[in-house]
């Protein structure tokens, strides 16, 4: 595995020791600027030297490729590389690394490839001339990048920049904070969710994207299976513009077909890419508790087939929207503000009921706290089954597995939790022993409970695992450390801000001359 990379004799893999040396050449550039910068040199290193390679081959002119053009476009279209015309190429950019209009030949070169390459339209960052980036910084950082693969095959080469390209988008992300939260989904919680489901083939649906974390999850798994990766295809849709040029790069740099991965800035609930799609899988992280996703102007539409959802909250139109997207026998596996297993405002709680009442949901995840980087929020889970008794699995329609994970994890720092890959495959073995025909599945007191739908009906349809797993009622519905610490976490990042929106206020009056 490309995570395992040593070098330099050092205990840290690779990914770790460029991040350090690319974050030395940062200087004064905000980070969220600066991902553009270096993700999108690791992305134009990884398509020049896939062209490169296929070049090669066809000026060898051996095999399949006796006669071809090797600067014949449609070559490399028949075997899905990208044509990268020869002022692109990461050879003629390294040459020049050092010149001082080293910033305007990359803007040109990324320019050149979209042109070439439709499929990138719009894609490509074009930052590297802008004034806060000095040639020498950008110089240093395309050697840097120059090195990744350490003499290695190009094919491994591939490999290990598809797993920096996803190490520094975490990084970023961490670097970022809440904002960063906006087109990062942690690593652990889209394993997790990815281990649970497992999408071995057909077809996988995100309707919020961000930066395609599921997907690229979702071939792993598959690959790490002994699984054909051609075996699914994905399609997905994300509103923010640049949060969808990262899932393009992102997609790309792994060889996977992103061509179903749409951008509008409407929406999925307002201008729906995807409005014939029936998914094998959803799985998915939508914004916690959002009011502004224009409910008030879709009062009648036809996804809300379970009940109307509140106009100033989302999380239950994403439900619904998740499984008018599914095919009959398709599974569904998202995140939610854990406050969505209670409510009752709005009609929420009816239609939290018609969900249980139709044998929908299948698995709830309560998780530890501090895992998403945008927001303190806690949040939970869902698994839902279009068919409970489809054969695939046992017949569990009159039942719901609980889990309670909120102990699992480990800081990673002080405000970030993660979930180690035992925690992974203990959350999602207890579900697949539960749901498996010859599954050994055991409730564990405090941790695991397979409730009746009986039960949950007499619990007034509320879904916190603690509620049935065996915990106190008080631990699980209203934790008052827990929440005050939430209040005040948030109170203080307020704080923060207004101490900053201060003090550029104040830099900037002294600069106005009365």
């Amino acid at each position: 595995m490309a995570k395992n990379n040593k070098s330099n004799g050092t205990n840290e893999p690779i990914e770790k020791q460029l991040w350090k040396s690319a974050d030395k050449l940062r200087k004064n550039i905000d980070a969220a600027e600066y991902k553009h910068i270096i993700l999108g040199l690791i992305f134009l290193k990884y398509i020049s030297d896939a062209f490169e390679d296929l070049h090669n081959k066809l000026i060898q002119g051996e095999g399949d490729y006796a006669g071809a053009d090797p600067e014949d476009k449609d070559e490399y279209e028949a075997e899905n590389v990208f044509f990268v015309p020869g002022k692109s190429r990461w050879s003629y950019l390294q040459s020049g690394a050092k010149l001082p209009e080293i910033g305007k030949d990359v803007d040109n070169a990324m320019d050149a490839i979209e042109k070439e390459n439709p499929s990138l339209k719009d894609v490509l960052p074009k930052v590297f001339a802008r004034g806060n980036l000095d040639p020498t910084s950008l110089g240093g950082l395309i050697d840097l990048i120059s090195n990744i693969a350490f003499g290695d095959a190009r094919a491994r080469s591939a490999d290990l920049l598809g797993h920096v390209f996803e190490y520094f988008l975490g990084e970023f992300a961490l670097a970022e904070g809440k904002k960063g939260g906006q087109f990062y989904t942690p690593r652990s919680v889209v394993e997790l969710l990815v281990e649970m489901l497992e999408p071995y083939r057909g077809r996988v649906f995100d309707p919020c994207c961000g930066s395609g974390g599921m997907f690229v999850q979702s071939e792993k798994f598959v690959s790490d299976h002994q699984g054909k990766v051609n075996d699914i295809s994905i399609y997905g849709q994300e509103s923010n513009q640049t949060t969808w040029r990262l899932a393009k790069m992102n997609l790309a740099i792994r060889g996977i077909d992103s061509s179903q991965v749409k951008w509008n800035n409407e929406g999925s609930f307002l201008n729906d890419g995807h409005k014939d799609l029936k998914a094998d899988y959803v799985i998915a992280n939508p914004p916690f508790n959002d009011s502004d996703w224009s409910g008030y102007l879709l009062r009648t539409d036809g996804r809300w087939k379970y009940g109307i959802p509140p106009a100033g909250n989302a999380n239950y139109a994403w439900i619904q929207h998740f499984l008018y997207h599914l095919n009959p026998g398709g599974q569904a596996g998202f995140v939610l503000a854990k406050g969505a297993l209670t409510s009752k405002t709005s009609g929420e709680g009816d239609i939290r009921k018609e969900l249980v009442e139709t044998r929908l949901v299948d698995c709830i995840v309560n998780l530890p706290t501090k895992l998403f980087l945008n927001t303190q929020i806690p949040a939970g889970l869902w698994f839902l089954s279009r068919n409970k008794e489809n054969g695939k699995f046992r017949n569990r329609k009159d039942e719901i597995l609980f889990i309670d994970a909120r102990n699992m994890g480990h800081l990673i720092n002080r405000r970030t939790r993660e979930l180690s890959e035992e925690d992974i495959q203990k959350i999602a073995g207890i579900y697949h022993n539960w749901r498996n025909p010859d599954g050994n599945y055991e409730d564990i007191k405090g941790f695991c409970n397979s409730s009746s739908i009986e039960r949950v009906k007499e619990l007034d349809y509320v879904l916190t695992p603690g509620r049935y797993v065996g915990l106190p009622d008080d631990e699980d519905d209203f934790n008052f450390n827990e929440r005050f610490n939430t209040l005040k976490a948030e109170f203080e990042e307020q704080l923060k801000e207004e101490e900053k929106l201060n003090a550029l206020i104040k830099e900037n009056l002294k600069k106005v001359n009365l």
